[in-house]
């Protein structure tokens, strides 16, 4: 099939979708009524006026039991302690590193939270603190996982874990947090040989899985060698088609994580290019699939 022929079947796509029922979830807007007060507990996002539930917030209705919420879809992430998350150095400071992870206050990385090059597992040292910005400097991009939350709400974050650390070559997607689906594993080596990091914060790096596999290994030199190497060509469409696979996903308001993703991937390569994928109706298309194949997989 075609790119084209794909183009003209969306429209039919999604009222198939629709009559299946498999319609989007309900959308609220702020000051909408929600429900009565007899009917309904009080949650996040909402607020009582005139015995009505109303929403304050933009955003999604949840329920569990009588209680209701709103997760709002564009927010500021909030941290909770093990999240996998994906940010940038911004300062360097004495014995830390100051890094933004899309929250509301800039998250902090000890200098005592890092493995340093090697695996090495000593007492950080005078010399250590002098070398900080040989180790990670101003713009970096790191993987890290959150240690603890300080009484301001700030992150405390490390790297101690082969998987975390610097970030070499790929690209670095953003969305909002509330589309990030929580699962135990957030770094994925996906079939078209790319990897993905899915960040709870919002931030998905891609890069090639050979990247990946340096990290793991530690090697300094390689690490160093890998930097240096340009992407070739393939994976380089590879993670554009990845890429405009996540910004389709996220126009529909989707949950990411790799079963959609590679479920995309896979529906995207009905389209010969890859800069077609950025067609409205061509991210409607594969959206619309990407649900199709998910709800046919949660009814097994």
């Amino acid at each position: 099939m075609t790119g084209h022929v794909s183009i003209r079947l969306a429209s039919e796509r999604v009222n198939h979708c629709v009559a299946a029922g498999n319609e989007l979830p309900r959308f609220y807007t702020p000051g909408e009524v929600i429900s009565g007060m007899q009917d309904f507990m009080r949650g996040h996002g909402t607020y009582t006026e005139d015995d009505n539930l109303k929403s304050s917030v933009a955003g999604v209705m949840q329920k569990v039991n009588k209680l209701v919420c709103i997760r709002p879809l564009k927010s500021r992430y909030v941290g909770e302690i093990g999240d996998v998350v994906v940010g940038r150095v911004l300062e360097v400071q004495q014995r830390r590193w100051k890094v933004q992870t899309n929250s509301r206050l800039d998250s902090i990385l000890q200098l005592s939270s890092v493995n340093l090059p090697g695996g090495e597992l000593r007492r950080r040292s005078a010399e250590d603190e002098q070398m900080m910005r040989k180790y990670l400097q101003e713009g970096d991009l790191i993987s890290a996982e959150v240690q603890s939350i300080f009484s301001d709400g700030s992150l405390s974050l490390h790297t101690r874990s082969m998987k975390y650390g610097k970030l070499l070559q790929g690209t670095l997607v953003k969305v909002f947090p509330s589309l990030i689906r929580r699962r135990k594993n957030h770094f994925h080596n996906l079939p078209c040989g790319v990897s993905v990091i899915i960040g709870n914060n919002g931030y998905i790096w891609i890069s090639p899985q050979s990247n990946t596999d340096l990290l793991m290994d530690d090697n300094v030199e390689e690490i160093q060698n890998a930097e240096k190497q340009p992407v070739s060509i393939s994976d380089r469409e590879t993670m554009a088609r990845i890429k405009n696979c996540i910004a389709a996903l996220v126009a529909s308001k989707m949950m990411l994580d790799d079963t959609s993703i590679m479920f995309a991937y896979e529906e995207s390569m009905n389209y010969e290019n890859v800069k077609d994928l950025l067609d409205p109706e061509a991210m409607l298309d594969i959206a619309f699939l990407t649900q199709h194949r998910i709800n046919n997989v949660t009814v097994e």
